[in-house]
């Protein structure tokens, strides 16, 4: 999309959800919501201005109720111009990634998103804690665990909120179904499947290691391996994993094209779970001595559906992001700890690295440490 052509009118234009959104928001909430919008909202800028940022997070954050966009931080000053003017705030809110120290002068921002590639998100979440300033990174956390440690030490030393941008954790469908593996009358899970994936075609980052990390797992696979933690409320003990062949090898040099892998958790639950870079799917599953739920699309930001063995379970229209984001900023205000914080994006860190070093031992069973 070209940044040149937003304007505000397009994406209020494009967000009609608002109004539904706020009230599932109320109806989340419940006691805790406030009654009326805080005096000022926090301001928030976004670090890096590709298509989450564009399409999804923009629009949210002209939905939110707690927060507003105030600032961008680009590689492009064009760009950032672009987005002042289009969000009416000033040119002095916007910053390049070198220069991201002076936000620590800037009262007008109090949150910045990183929405970077995944192996720059260290980076940008140090320099935004040591500016004073909370922060939200978006998940893979981080592409290793020494990372997810530094950005965390970062953030507790300068006082500041960590949070990682885990949107399905204030997703009503989801809510609802760890309500349900919660409820002794249907829960608790032991056996779930999931598979996350779409063909990507065209040379972007995703592709290459130095900046992704890895192929699908980091990129699609989270989302499954983040489920299954969710319909548990635990973290697996031990993971399996292998990796696929390779259909297009001369196109995916650095990463994976597709991964299979399973997940064991206490008790002897289990997850058997997929994800690939050349196939279109994301559904998961979930059964239990009781009951059964059945995400058609789970993991999508629009058109979720639940089905259970109760019936299915229907929400009004939301945005995804604009729940996330109030989610967020409720807990700052409140000086409570987020639901989304920087040890559950390491937790899931901590799985990955796991999966990764079971399918170069060609499948062998690997112990996970959370220590």
């Amino acid at each position: 999309m070209n940044t040149s052509k937003l304007s505000r009118r397009r994406f209020i234009r494009n967000s009609s959800l608002a109004a539904s959104a706020a009230v599932l928001a109320q109806r989340l909430w419940g006691a805790d919501a406030p009654a009326t919008p805080p005096a000022k909202k926090l301001g928030v800028a976004l670090v890096g201005l590709g298509s989450y940022a564009t399409g999804q997070l923009a629009p949210a954050l002209l939905e939110t109720k707690l927060c507003e966009l105030k600032g961008v931080v680009t590689g492009s000053p064009a760009k950032g111009a672009a987005w002042a003017k289009n969000f009416n705030f000033p040119a002095k809110n916007v910053y390049g990634y070198d220069t991201m120290d002076r936000l620590a002068d800037n009262p007008d921002i109090d949150i910045v998103y990183v929405v970077t590639p995944n192996a720059l998100h260290a980076e940008s979440v140090i320099k935004a804690a040591k500016a004073g300033k909370h922060v939200i990174s978006e998940k893979p956390m981080a592409t290793n665990v020494a990372d997810c440690d530094a950005m965390i030490a970062a953030c507790k030393a300068a006082k500041r909120s960590l949070s990682i941008g885990y949107r399905l954790h204030f997703d009503p469908y989801h809510q609802k179904m760890m309500s349900l593996a919660a409820d002794p009358n249907f829960g608790p899970f032991t056996k779930m499947s999931g598979e996350n994936g779409f063909t990507l075609n065209g040379d972007q980052w995703r592709i290459h290691h130095p900046l992704s990390g890895g192929g699908p797992l980091m990129d699609m696979g989270i989302y499954v391996v983040n489920e299954a933690c969710m319909a548990t409320n635990a973290n697996p003990v031990a993971v399996t994993a292998k990796e696929r062949p390779k259909l297009r090898p001369d196109f995916f040099k650095d990463v994976e094209e597709a991964l299979d892998w399973t997940m064991e958790f206490p008790g002897g639950v289990t997850a058997t779970c997929q994800t690939s870079y050349v196939q279109n799917y994301g559904h998961f599953h979930a059964d239990s001595a009781k009951g059964w739920i059945d995400f058609p699309s789970a993991f999508n930001y629009v058109g979720l559906q639940l089905n259970t063995s109760n019936g299915k379970v229907a929400f009004p229209p939301y945005r995804q992001q604009t729940l996330q984001l109030d989610g967020i900023v409720q807990s700052i205000l409140d000086k409570k700890d987020s639901i989304v914080p920087g040890e559950l994006g390491r937790r899931d860190m901590i799985i990955i690295e796991g999966i990764y070093a079971s399918a170069a031992a060609g499948g062998k069973r690997v112990e996970l440490k959370y220590t």
